[in-house]
């Protein structure tokens, strides 16, 4: 045990490098998120996430929008606590049983105008889980949903792609 400490120690850690991701085309979709976000809202947008029974394989994508590659804020978007805050609801995972009273709660608690995307395959239909004794099935079953990201998981740059997609979908309407 000792020389399998010794060694991690020395080589460090075993893990494979992050895709490379082109600055130039995430400042140029940063900037057309800014612009969409102050022509559409006039201010910042805010999400509230919500685990509706996921795996985390999405969450684990949706976290990594805060880290220092993606810094989501700087494009004028950003994360919040409770959904009475919140424009966006991004949902991710099957909606389980447990969870479908508290999503429909939290869609209620968030103030018009507000949209909700759907974030992965789960969340678009159930996705590997829709089948399952515990889940209601996709987003779509519990509240309107107004996007659908669709991947296992969905990358950052897909889902600000989408998030992109729907301020400017929305300026339409």
């Amino acid at each position: 045990m000792l020389t399998h400490i010794l060694k991690a120690l020395r080589g460090g850690p075993v893990t494979e490098d992050a895709p490379p991701a082109s600055r130039d085309a995430l400042e140029e979709l940063g900037a057309r998120l800014r612009t969409a976000t102050q022509a559409r809202l006039g201010r910042s947008l805010s999400i509230r996430e919500v685990d509706a029974g996921s795996c985390n394989a999405c969450e684990l994508e949706v976290h990594a929008l805060n880290n220092p590659v993606y810094d989501l804020e700087r494009f004028g978007i950003r994360f919040v606590a409770s959904p009475r805050h919140a424009d966006v609801l991004l949902v991710t995972g099957p909606v389980s049983k447990n969870m479908r009273e508290a999503l429909h709660r939290t869609w209620d608690a968030t103030p018009d105008p507000k949209w909700v995307v759907a974030c992965g395959a789960c969340a678009i239909d159930g996705g590997l889980f829709k089948d399952g004794y515990a889940v209601t099935g996709g987003v779509s079953e519990v509240v309107p949903v107004d996007l659908h990201i669709p991947g296992c998981p969905p990358r950052p740059v897909e889902l600000l792609a989408g998030l992109l997609a729907l301020l400017e979908t929305s300026a339409g309407k």
